[in-house]
């Protein structure tokens, strides 16, 4: 098999349900291949991506249908829609999906592959960084409930995964904040600093990363929460905001949360915590909780994340040792540390008393000219 040249190849390694990553420009011309080494006879190809050169001829008889993109999207309902598409064009259980858009796109079509005949192969196509960085690679797939986020879901891990970098030259700014919460998230994981490196590199240190830990913990069993950092309060924010707040800046926020937090705790010294907002700033991404959340709505949704128990709220920290699950975090450490963030619009209130003070004014020389 022939690669595109400047490509890099992670293999996620989980025995004889191992596959491999392919990250670079031009690798979706990979599918045929790897839809042959499946065997399937048909392929169901689920985009989100108007043009058809997204996803190349699988050289078997195709079905096309258009993914229905966005948060909004993650619904049951959507996945029983794909599921009866399938049925209707005669999969079976020895054909393959293809899933083609952003995260959204790689967990509903990864659930649908995941259930439809109790299983069947599922190739990624990620377009969004997002999806690049960390949606496509692990096996989970979720949908949402109006209860919470992710809360219906399974493992299923796909047959390979194509993370061309084409796609991303026509992502909006938005799309590029929306990937680099996840790689910014990496740097306090294991993955080291990413600043500065090339996008598709940045993307496969990431992926090995996550290659590593699913490896070692697939499921979920304890070593894989590290993965969730920044996470628990990135999902609040996003359900409390209505999905205004992308995931990876929530997943921003999140992890500058997390850095104070681990702080407040005694976990982590205050370099350690403002090292934290320095690289999370470097990618341009939000750092401050928006302006209208009202905090104790995100710690409602905060206690019915995955990783909470009976007792108390969880949240994966940064530590001496390394990021760690730390459980039974006092709500009022929670509360007053989310109360001494910076809101939307903070800073440029600092910055303006900053330089107004630099210029030797006071408030009260303030009042006199605004009623002169």
């Amino acid at each position: 098999m022939t690669e595109p040249p400047m490509t890099h190849r992670v293999w996620v390694d989980l025995g004889e349900r191992g596959y491999p990553v392919e990250i670079g420009p031009g690798v979706r011309r990979l599918l045929p291949d790897a839809v042959s080494r499946i065997g399937a006879a048909r392929v169901a190809v689920v985009s989100a991506r108007p043009d058809q050169d997204a996803v190349p001829d699988p050289g078997v008889p195709t079905l096309r249908i258009t993914a229905r993109d966005g948060e909004h999207g993650k619904t049951l309902a959507n996945v029983q829609e794909l599921c009866e598409g399938f049925a209707s064009f005669g999969l079976t259980r020895s054909d393959a999906v293809v899933s083609c858009g952003g995260g959204t796109t790689t967990d509903v079509v990864g659930l649908a592959a995941a259930l439809y005949h109790r299983g069947i192969a599922v190739i990624h196509l990620p377009t969004s960084l997002l999806a690049q960085v960390d949606a496509s690679v692990g096996g989970k797939t979720a949908v949402n409930l109006p209860a919470g986020k992710n809360l219906v879901g399974a493992y299923w891990q796909p047959s390979a995964v194509l993370c061309d970098t084409d796609h991303l030259r026509t992502l909006p700014a938005r799309e590029w904040t929306n990937g680099y919460g996840e790689i910014a998230r990496a740097h306090f994981i294991g993955a080291g600093d990413l600043r500065g490196l090339p996008v598709a590199e940045q993307i496969a240190r990431s992926v090995a990363l996550k290659a590593s830990i699913v490896a070692r913990d697939e499921r979920d069993g304890g070593l894989r929460h590290i993965l969730n950092y920044g996470h628990t309060l990135g999902h609040a924010l996003e359900i409390v905001t209505g999905f205004e707040m992308r995931h990876g800046e929530g997943v921003a926020v999140g992890t500058v949360f997390a850095g104070r937090l681990a702080a407040a705790l005694g976990l982590i010294d205050e370099a350690r915590a403002a090292e934290h907002l320095d690289v999370v700033a470097h990618y341009g991404l939000p750092t401050t909780l928006p302006a209208d959340v009202d905090i104790a709505d995100l710690v409602t949704v905060m206690r019915r994340d995955k990783k909470s128990t009976n007792t108390g709220l969880t949240f994966v920290l940064d530590s001496p040792d390394g990021p760690r699950l730390v459980p039974d975090v006092p709500p009022d450490v929670v509360v007053s540390t989310l109360e001494a963030m910076d809101r939307d619009g903070d800073r440029d209130r600092h910055e303006d008393r900053d330089r107004h003070e630099d210029r030797g004014g006071d408030r009260d020389g303030e009042s006199e000219r605004c009623t002169a």
